[in-house]
């Protein structure tokens, strides 16, 4: 365990059975469709890269940097695309993947941009859901973990573009951040 991590909350291992699960899941949802992955980055790469590995379906992929973020930890309420799509979304069949769900800001202005770009159906897959951080009416059609209020870092989740790298999901230690919980 990283020397500023203050406990692991979701090991490697768990975090490869539920890819896993939730590949198979996705497979048989569809297997009679194209659908259109979308990666929001960068923390979600980890994990979309994972779940799309046990899924045994014709797929395409592309990316999105979205923030509401703007490098600090708190939100600040206002949605900046960085990275637009390459792809369109028009009469598509879309799969959001993300790696945390804290306020549900970032997705639900995703999902209103897809509707509004006519995407034909929209389905959330996140990592991590963080019920209590919530402030935008959202939630995710797949679930890997739920996780409590606290600043989780690794597989992806980073705090000033740090830990992203750890195989594990693990709650830092307070005085790396500087006090309280705020994210």
């Amino acid at each position: 365990m990283h020397d500023e991590i203050e406990k692991i909350l979701i090991t490697k291992e768990e975090i490869e059975a539920k890819c896993a699960e939730i590949g198979r899941q996705l497979t048989e949802e569809y297997k009679d469709s194209f659908p259109l992955a979308i990666g929001v980055l960068k923390g979600a790469l980890p994990f979309m890269s994972d779940v799309l590995r046990h899924m045994d379906t014709h797929l395409e992929m592309d990316f999105m940097d979205v923030s509401s973020y703007a490098g600090g930890m708190t939100s600040t309420g206002e949605v900046k695309i960085v990275k637009d799509l390459d792809t369109k979304v028009e009469g598509r069949d879309l799969l959001i993947i993300e790696d945390i769900i804290d306020s549900g800001l970032t997705l639900s202005y995703l999902v209103d941009l897809f509707k509004y770009r006519k995407a034909k159906s929209i389905k959330i897959v996140t990592l991590l859901d963080k019920p209590s951080g919530r402030t935008a009416k959202i939630q995710a059609d797949l679930v890997g973990f739920h996780v409590p209020n606290e600043f989780v870092v690794g597989y992806g989740l980073d705090y000033q573009e740090k830990y992203r790298n750890l195989p594990y999901i693990g709650v830092l230690k307070p005085e790396v951040y500087g006090g309280a919980q705020t994210e």
